[in-house]
């Protein structure tokens, strides 16, 4: 390919991509459920006329079960000794470096109750479901009734409008896995605008619990107490406010009824002047970036479940970009998405529908940046710094260290590292903190400004390294001990090793990194990061998982920890290090796929398309798409076959397009590094680089047109499958680039 400043090959495509999906029947299972979510509340609509069930959610919707008072282990005063032995040679020393707690789960997310309006049973005619990404509203309707449900970014409430003339409502936590000690109390009076509703489920031995009330205002009709809920005939409409909230003691109805009735206050139509608040905040975050793949147009008028039973489609990678950027800025705001995004419907969640950080949150939250989504990283950015004080406690029981240290499993209210065990001693791992960070520093380098919550926690995961990396080896470099990489080991030795790749990269980048946000501290630092070893390439020519000597390779495993310094870094890349990008694509064919997890395959991908690996990003992408990975409602699965409701595909398929398409740093572009033969035409419009230009893309066989819009006055590096070359931005001046293959 040639790059020059004239007009492109490529022409746009004429017939626009959906941005939505629907089916022509109910939802069966909840996990088929539409979504809809603010990133505090969220909601699963089935859109079943007669029986019709909302199941609401909220972020901090956890479970006491004896973990909210854990602690980490206070080991530090054993850490000296553990560090000889693993130094001389006893490879399993580290199993015994414990308290001997039992593994401990985090406090399980679980759903708060479902909204449940019961019709008269009439005959099903004419029905459509549907979910419009543009306005956050999942819909259903039939011959004499439809319902309309949204999560108002705006107001923190969910709205339901319902048209139907026999309506019962009821407020019912009868969901699977609830547990059987709950204490469930119910309320229910009359209001002027109609009626209301109240439950409250009292944790088993707990004084906290979780409250939902919900507002019903009839458009006149009869409104009537029918214990637990009400009765509303001949309305014209019914209008549902729900909020929920996890307290202590008792909540004040009264004063949730207020705030709920404040918002209908002078509403001369209430749900579409709630919409409206709502829209300027969700739909310019939805519409920010696009995906279009010049589909078939018959294909993507399709319903989702169809468009699943043909995974070679066009119009299916479309739907699933579009669906996983709204799902994902959906399930963010108080908190980043968890293992389940914002929603469920069991009790029982899976891993405890955690924020797993070894790789499930960081593989979610990949595309943050450059797909435009600052609220994912506001809300990422607001959970670490929550999370800071427990933190650092981690630091100072486990390590004996200043600064921090980043639990591996976190509930979103705790952020001590409380869950590991002899098979995944996740209290040694000491990367994780950099992981979290490193989306908030791509952030910052979108927007050419530093956050300064950012810059302070660089600087305490910097000072983390000055304390911890304290020993070194017969070769004079610095030695990470204990180490680990999340979550396998060495095939000749324990869990917990020397010198794991990641924990290399992960301390080399963060005190660089602090380094460049710090420069009165930037020598320290640096001289620190230099001491390091380099990584080991293994006899298999493959980057090696441990760079200590002696240590073997696990290839059968899920995780890709190793290759950390590929993605999300840019530490090894085939540009300024070639030697070690094969070995590190060596160690990426070498790779099994073990128990086949979707975020095994997803992670593989973001690594092919750093090495310019078409054919394993096409690959990864056909195992996941002809898996059975995503339910009707285009949310995912952890497993093939629809096992374990899991976001991880589902967010992460939107960076996997991206990163095959286009590629940044602070100081160079990739242009259509990796593009799948699945894509061979398209446009990519809104996409954010790092060096602060947005970019709009489109290519076809015979070439590509792109155009920056830069926000600085910058020199950048182009790199095409023709080469290198500078290039120059101006602020404020559209720069247009023309790439042929022909």
């Amino acid at each position: 390919m040639t790059a020059a400043s004239v007009h492109g090959t490529a022409e746009a495509p004429g017939v626009p991509p959906v941005h939505g999906t629907w089916e022509p029947a109910p939802a069966g299972r909840w996990e088929d459920a539409f979504l809809t979510g603010n990133g505090h509340h969220g909601a699963l609509v089935s859109g079943t006329p007669n029986d019709d069930r909302v199941i609401v959610t909220h972020h901090t919707l956890v479970r006491p079960n004896g973990t909210e008072h854990a602690r980490p282990p206070r080991l530090a005063a054993e850490l000296p000794a553990l560090q000889d032995r693993l130094l001389a040679g006893d490879h399993r020393a580290a199993e015994r470096f414990t308290d001997g707690r039992p593994l401990q789960w985090v406090q399980p997310f679980h759903p708060a109750f479902q909204v449940r309006l019961r019709g008269p049973g009439a005959e099903v005619r004419g029905y459509r479901r549907a979910v419009d990404f543009t306005t956050g509203e999942a819909t259903a309707a039939c011959a004499g009734w439809s319902s309309r449900v949204f999560v108002s970014r705006a107001d923190d409430v969910i709205v339901q409008e319902v048209e139907a003339t026999d309506l019962a409502v009821c407020l019912d936590h009868r969901l699977p896995g609830a547990p059987a000690g709950l204490g469930v109390g119910h309320g229910a009076f009359l209001t002027p605008e109609g009626a209301l509703l109240s439950l409250r489920a009292r944790y088993p031995d707990s004084d906290r619990a979780c409250t939902g009330v919900t507002l019903v205002a009839a458009s006149g009709g009869t409104t009537e107490l029918v214990p637990p809920g009400v009765r509303v005939t001949g309305a014209r409409s019914v209008l549902l406010l729900t909020r929920v909230r996890r307290h202590t003691g008792d909540l004040d109805v009264v004063a949730e009824s207020r705030e709920l009735r404040d918002l209908l206050d002078g509403a001369e139509r209430p749900y579409a002047e709630l919409l409206d608040r709502h829209l300027a905040r969700h739909r310019t975050a939805y519409l920010r970036v696009t995906l279009d793949l010049e589909a078939d147009p018959a294909e993507r008028a399709l319903p989702g479940s169809e468009l699943l039973r043909r995974p070679a489609g066009a119009a299916l990678l479309e739907r699933l970009f579009a669906a996983g950027r709204y799902h994902l800025l959906s399930s963010s705001g108080l908190c980043p998405p968890r293992l389940t995004g914002l929603w469920t419907g069991d009790w029982d969640t899976a891993w405890s529908g955690a924020f797993t950080n070894d790789a499930n949150l960081n593989l979610q939250t990949a595309s943050a940046a450059a797909a435009a989504l600052p609220e994912v990283t506001e809300a990422l950015a607001a959970l670490v710094d929550r999370q800071l004080p427990d933190w650092r406690e981690n630091a100072r029981s486990l390590f004996g260290a200043r600064g921090v240290v980043a639990p591996a499993h976190s509930d979103g209210e705790s952020g001590y590292a409380c869950h590991f065990s002899r098979e995944y001693p996740l209290h040694l791992w000491t990367a994780g903190a950099d992981w979290l960070v490193k989306p908030l520093v791509d952030h910052d380098e979108v927007r050419g400004a530093r956050d300064p919550r950012t810059a302070a926690v660089l600087a305490e995961i910097a000072v983390f390294y000055e304390d911890f990396l304290t020993r070194t080896g017969p070769d004079g470099h610095l030695v990470v001990v204990p180490s680990y990489s999340p979550e396998n080991r060495p095939a000749n030795a324990g869990w917990g090793a020397l010198d794991a790749a990641m924990d290399l990269s992960a301390a080399r980048h963060a005190l660089l990194t602090a380094a460049r946000y710090h420069p009165e501290r930037a020598e320290a630092w640096r001289a620190l990061a230099g001491r390091l070893p380099p990584q080991r390439v293994n006899a298999d020519g493959a980057l090696a998982e441990w760079a200590w000597p002696g240590l073997a390779d696990t290839y059968d495993h899920r995780h890709l920890s190793h290759l950390y310094g590929v993605w999300p870094l840019d530490e090894i890349n085939p540009y300024d290090t070639p030697d070690l990008a094969a070995a590190a694509h060596r160690a990426l064919e070498l790779r099994g796929a073990e128990n086949h997890s979707a975020h095994g395959h997803l992670h593989h991908a973001l690594i092919a398309a750093r090495l310019r690996d078409a054919g394993r990003v096409a690959h990864a992408l056909r195992e996941v798409l002809a898996g059975g990975y995503f339910h009707d409602s285009l949310m995912s699965a952890h497993y093939p076959g629809r096992d374990v409701y899991n976001a991880d595909a589902a967010h992460t398929l939107p960076a996997v397009l991206i990163e095959a398409l286009v590629q940044s740093t602070p100081d160079r572009l990739v242009l259509l590094p990796a593009v799948p033969d699945t894509c061979p035409r398209g446009e990519l419009r809104g996409v954010r680089t790092r060096f602060g230009a947005r970019l709009d893309l489109a290519w076809n066989p015979d070439g590509a047109r792109a155009v920056l819009r830069p926000g600085r006055t910058l020199r950048v590096e182009l790199r095409t499958s023709a080469g290198a070359e500078p290039l120059d931005l101006v602020a404020g001046e559209d720069r247009v680039l023309t790439l042929r293959t022909r």
